[in-house]
């Protein structure tokens, strides 16, 4: 089969490789569109997961089985799929313990373009599909399905667990696909005033949309600095980081009151060590939570957030600004992501 493959650290490139081979649990499927994440960006060019070679990209997708192994119950060749960008193995110890995304393995539950081929070829290997794929609701543009399969279970993820509550003031870092969709949890949650940061004037004028109340930028100075004028020196409940380095947390320590928390689903492609600043820390006693934690997977999320979708509750129609169609397209994708553009949030590649 014909794929689009990371070949070496630094490099991304169209090669063929084997179609992936069908197991008594497994499902083989077909990508109908496909979306760049910055993850793939970070992985190639940044070696974010070390060094793969000849590993097929991509973990963004919505997609029509075309063979089942002869245990699975609840899809069928023909079935068109949400496929999550996680897909764990429900029957681990991890899974058990209620971290499913760190099933056999810290981060193990990131399969697509990490452990294994990903979604960017012709077919494409999905372990456990009665726990891991939902049915594409109806009516769903593939481009809407694509971004269930991080960008919203990933921003509502940064949400769930800086644990925002009704009335509470948010601060938002980065407003990309994710951020924007942290900016949408964060609003349907109840939150009362959510600040953001992010220059980008598409970002800027989608992250109004979902709610944003505050504007400031990294670029007019120390982030935390600003939000405190913002709030008369209180600071905020909650931190929702979407982007960033790993010096981003300095500023969102500063900026959270005591007894906050701070929820992280920034891919930290490079950097040593996160440094916490000991006196806004309370020199480690001001009740200041840090958690960073990858989306969970699995079927029945994909098929909650998709009810958020097909319900009208959430519309994520703004964060594909840019649809593509054919395989051509992927490479152009990639570099859009890579460069990415002031108009650009998410290129989506429809594969007709």
């Amino acid at each position: 089969m014909k794929a689009f493959a990371m070949l070496k650290i630094g490099e991304a490139g169209w090669i063929e490789k084997e179609r992936p081979v069908c197991g008594p649990q497994d499902a083989i499927c077909k990508p109908l569109a496909v979306a760049i994440c910055t993850s793939d960006i970070h992985t190639v060019y940044e070696g974010g997961v070390g060094e793969r070679f000849n590993m097929v990209l991509g973990h963004e997708c919505c997609a029509e089985v075309v063979e089942v192994g002869e245990l699975v119950k609840d899809f069928k060749p023909g079935d068109k799929v949400l496929v999550p960008a996680i897909t764990p193995d429900w029957n681990s110890l991890e899974a058990q313990a209620g971290y499913s995304m760190h099933s056999n393995g810290m981060l193990a539950g990131w399969k697509f373009s990490n452990h294994k081929d990903g979604v960017f070829g012709e077919y494409f290997h999905v372990n456990d599909p009665d726990g891991n794929l939902a049915l594409l609701p109806e009516g769903m543009s593939y481009e809407d399905a694509c971004m269930l399969s991080d960008m919203v279970p990933t921003g509502f993820h940064a949400v769930e667990q800086a644990d925002v509550q009704f009335g509470d003031t948010v601060l938002v870092i980065g407003i990309g696909p994710v951020g924007l969709m942290a900016v949408a949890g964060a609003n349907l949650r109840g939150a009362s005033r959510i600040i953001v940061v992010g220059t980008r004037s598409v970002c800027v004028e989608a992250a109004k949309g979902y709610g944003a109340t505050d504007f400031i930028s990294y670029k007019d100075g120390s982030i935390s600095e600003q939000v405190m004028k913002l709030t008369d020196g209180k600071g905020v409940d909650r931190v929702c980081i979407a982007g960033g380095t790993v010096a981003t947390f300095e500023e969102a320590v500063k900026a959270l009151k005591p007894g906050g928390k701070i929820g992280n689903v920034n891919y930290l492609g490079k950097g040593e060590f996160i440094t916490i600043p000991r006196v806004e820390w309370g020199a480690g006693m001001g009740h200041k939570v840090i958690s960073g934690g990858l989306m969970p997977g699995g079927r029945l999320r994909m098929e909650k957030l998709g009810a958020l979708i097909a319900s009208g509750k959430l519309d994520v129609s703004p964060l594909s600004t840019h649809v593509f169609h054919g395989w051509e397209h992927i490479p152009e994708g990639l570099e859009m992501m890579r460069n990415k553009a002031d108009n650009l949030i998410k290129p989506v590649i429809i594969l007709d």
